[in-house]
C-alpha cells in the first residue's frame, strides 16, 4: 500500500489526487494550513496542517505540493526537502512524457499533456491538462503552464513564470523568471523578468 501525502487542499489539489490514484498510489491525504476548519477536499479527508505534515513525514512513501501560488509551492517544496521528505513526481497515464525528456522532483503532468524529447523541466512544476512542451524547450523551477498552452521547439521559461490558458510560445522564445503570459497570448519575442505580457501578439501589461 503507497501512502500519498498532498499539501494544499485546492481544486488543483483534487487534480492532483485524481492523477495520483490513476497512477496506483492507494492512500491520499491531504494537509492545508486552513485545518481544522477544512476537514475534506472532494472525496479526500484533510488530516492537518504543514506542522502536522512535517512530524508525520515518515508515514508516506511520497509528498507533493498543490499550491498554484509558483512561489508558495516553491517554498513549501523546499521545507519539506530539508525536512527529508520524499518529492515524488506524478505523470497521469494519459499524458505522453519523452524517454529523453527529464521532469523535476515535485512536477505534475496532467492528462492530455505532452513533453516531447531533450525537453528539461524543473522542480515543483505544473504540466497542466492538454498543454505541450516541444523537443529542447528548457523550464525552470515552480513553473506553471496552464491548460492548453504550447510551448514550440527550444523556448526557455525562468523559474516562478506562468503561461497562461491557451497561450502560445513561438520557437526559441525566452521568456524571463517571474514572467506571466495571459491567457490566449502569443508570445513571438523574448520577455524580461517580471513582466505580464497579454494579447495577440503579446505586449507588455501596462
Amino acid at each position: 500500500m503507497r501512502r500519498l501525502a498532498i499539501l494544499g487542499a485546492s481544486g488543483h489539489g483534487k487534480v492532483v489526487a485524481d492523477t495520483a490514484e490513476c497512477c496506483g498510489w492507494s492512500v491520499v491525504e491531504f494537509f492545508d494550513d486552513a485545518w481544522p476548519p477544512r476537514q475534506h477536499n472532494g472525496a479526500w479527508p484533510v488530516a492537518g496542517d504543514t506542522a502536522c505534515l512535517l512530524e508525520r513525514l515518515t508515514q508516506f512513501d511520497g509528498v507533493l505540493v498543490a499550491i498554484g501560488n509558483n512561489r508558495i509551492r516553491q517554498a513549501k517544496l523546499l521545507e519539506l526537502q530539508a525536512a527529508g521528505a520524499r518529492l515524488v513526481t506524478l505523470v497521469h497515464p494519459a499524458a505522453t512524457l519523452s524517454r529523453h525528456a527529464r521532469l523535476g522532483a515535485g512536477s505534475v503532468m496532467f492528462a492530455g499533456a505532452v513533453v516531447n524529447a531533450d525537453a528539461i523541466v524543473g522542480m515543483g512544476a505544473i504540466l497542466n491538462t492538454g498543454c505541450s512542451i516541444d523537443h529542447d524547450c528548457l523550464l525552470g523551477d515552480a513553473v506553471h503552464v496552464s491548460p492548453g498552452a504550447r510551448l514550440a521547439g527550444g523556448v526557455r521559461v525562468g523559474d516562478l513564470s506562468w503561461i497562461g490558458i491557451g497561450a502560445s510560445v513561438r520557437q526559441l522564445v525566452c521568456i524571463g523568471s517571474g514572467v506571466q503570459a495571459g491567457a490566449g497570448a502569443v508570445v513571438v519575442a523574448d520577455v524580461p523578468d517580471g513582466l505580464t505580457v497579454v494579447g495577440v501578439p503579446a505586449r507588455a501589461l501596462r
